[in-house]
């Protein structure tokens, strides 16, 4: 199994992220990679497109509204993992109430890729995603 986790320190406070961040139907919000997302399930699966039309499928596994942070797993999707499973996390900073730290962690059993290769794709995906909030709060 391989892990990656990547955090950034954002401008905006905790709560103003997590309204932006904190549906899980709402990457499109932020997220310039993903520009759709239909929910399904009640809520508690997502289908999402790429910019090449690839499906991507997640299910929401956790939600946790008080402390910030929900958790996915991929049902479908064009990645070389099995057994994914992945947080969104927002943190307040402490005495600056006016940021927050927003970190995206994930673990997958990689399927035809190495652990390198596929913990250097998600670093990426995740590093890139932030790169959006940070952009989409400024």
């Amino acid at each position: 199994m391989a892990s990656t986790s990547v955090s950034r320190v954002v401008p905006a406070s905790p709560e103003r992220v997590w309204e932006l961040i904190g549906g899980f139907d709402s990457l499109p919000d932020w997220l310039p990679y993903i520009p759709s997302s239909v929910s399904e399930e009640g809520g508690r699966v997502r289908r999402l497109a790429n910019p090449d039309g690839d499906a991507i499928v997640e299910r929401l596994i956790e939600f946790d509204e008080v402390e910030r942070h929900y958790s996915y797993a991929i049902v479908q999707a064009p990645f070389p993992v099995v057994g994914y499973l992945a947080t969104l996390r927002v943190y307040s900073v402490e005495g600056d109430p006016s940021s927050a730290e927003v970190q995206w962690s994930g673990r997958f059993t990689p399927e035809g890729a190495t652990d390198a290769e596929t913990v250097e794709l998600f670093t990426g995906i995740f590093s890139d995603g932030l790169e959006a909030l940070n952009t989409a709060l400024s």
